[in-house]
């Protein structure tokens, strides 16, 4: 599966932000697919999930604020960012695995698929 991330950008505090990744083929095949961030010097970390029956996950830190979903009929998983703040600055990745969700979802190791990633830059 090939994921291809787009939609990041800079927006003010308080803004909002959509991003999508594309999947190559059905993502029906992937029980689980996962948003990531990286900001310059800290380590990957995970932001939601969502599994195969439509049961999403987030960090503690983004709940409330984001959203994830996904449309099977264009292969493509969303994740909206309302109320942004300047710590969400980070490349954002997609990330997908067949295995569920569970309780591995945030451990970038659980994913065997990836996308190149997105620039979100909150000033």
């Amino acid at each position: 599966v090939q994921l291809v991330e787009s939609g990041g950008g800079s927006v003010q505090t308080g803004g909002s932000l959509r991003l999508s990744c594309e999947a190559s083929k059905d993502i029906r095949s992937t029980n689980c697919m996962g948003w990531f961030r990286q900001a310059p010097g800290k380590e990957r970390e995970g932001v939601a999930a969502v599994d195969s029956d439509g049961v999403t996950t987030y960090a503690d830190s983004v709940k409330g604020r984001f959203t994830i979903s996904k449309e099977n009929a264009n292969n493509t998983l969303y994740l909206q960012m309302n109320g942004l703040k300047p710590e969400d600055t980070a490349m954002y990745y997609c990330a997908a695995v067949s295995s569920r969700c569970g309780s591995s979802w945030y451990r970038d190791t659980w994913y065997d698929y990836w996308g190149q990633g997105t620039q979100v830059t909150v000033s």
